[in-house]
């Protein structure tokens, strides 16, 4: 009979082990760095997708309203199943009484593009 022959069937097949097994710890310190790694990408990926910084997304809201704004307030939201990015910016101006307005603007920005995605008189009634 031939070496090939006397083979066990099962050391060729899919899910057997021709070599020793190796501890745990090495099999989750390489799925931890893989992991770890995977977020760092992700990370950086998203990061640089912001290409409208958080001063031009001011400007171009100022340019949208009709007033001088007195108070500026600006956040960035991702929305959306894609998480896309948007700079929503908030114009207002105080009323005469403590917690009102006689003014009060937003607009929301994409951050990737800068285009206006939306304006919205929050005064409005």
């Amino acid at each position: 009979m031939t070496p090939a022959a006397e083979a066990p069937a099962e050391a060729g097949r899919w899910g057997t082990r021709l070599t020793p097994d190796q501890p745990v710890w090495v099999r989750v310190a390489v799925l931890l760095a893989i992991l770890g790694l995977a977020f760092v990408a992700a990370q950086t990926c998203q990061k640089s997708q912001i290409r409208f910084n958080k001063d031009q997304a001011i400007a171009k809201a100022e340019r949208q309203v009709a007033f001088t704004p007195k108070r500026t307030q600006i956040r960035l939201l991702r929305q959306g199943l894609d998480s896309k990015p948007y700079w929503i910016v908030s114009l207002s101006t105080p009323g005469q009484r403590a917690g009102t307005f006689t003014n009060l603007t937003v607009v929301r920005i994409d951050a990737n593009t800068g285009k206006v995605a939306s304006i919205r008189d929050a005064l409005q009634r």
